[in-house]
C-alpha cells in the first residue's frame, strides 16, 4: 500500500484545508490516467467506492483502483516552496 512522509502529510492537509467545502475527513485523491499521462491529483470530499484509502498523521489520500497495484510499493513525498506551491515526488520503499 501507498505509504506517505510526515512532510506530504502535512502538505495534503494544508491543501484540503485550503479548500472549501471539504469536509475534514476530505483528502487527495491520486488517479491512474495511463502510461503516457501519469497520476492525476485533486481534492476530494470523499473516496469512490473503489477507491483504496491511505491515512496517515490525519492527512488523507483517495487511490483509485486503476493507481493501487502502480502505486503499491511507494512513498508520498512532498516539498513546500515559499510562495506556497506544493511538488509531490514518489519514491520507492526501501
Amino acid at each position: 500500500m501507498l505509504t506517505m512522509t510526515d512532510t506530504a502529510a502535512e502538505a495534503v492537509k494544508a491543501i484540503v484545508a485550503g479548500v472549501a467545502d471539504v469536509p475534514d475527513d476530505g483528502g487527495v485523491r491520486i488517479r491512474n490516467t495511463g502510461p503516457e499521462r501519469g497520476f492525476e491529483i485533486s481534492v476530494a470530499p470523499a473516496p469512490q467506492a473503489t477507491d483504496a484509502v491511505v491515512d496517515s498523521h490525519g492527512a488523507r489520500i483517495f487511490v483509485d483502483a486503476e493507481a493501487v497495484s502502480a502505486l503499491d510499493d511507494r512513498i508520498l513525498d512532498a516539498e513546500q516552496a515559499q510562495d506556497g506551491s506544493v511538488r509531490f515526488a514518489l519514491a520507492n520503499k526501501a
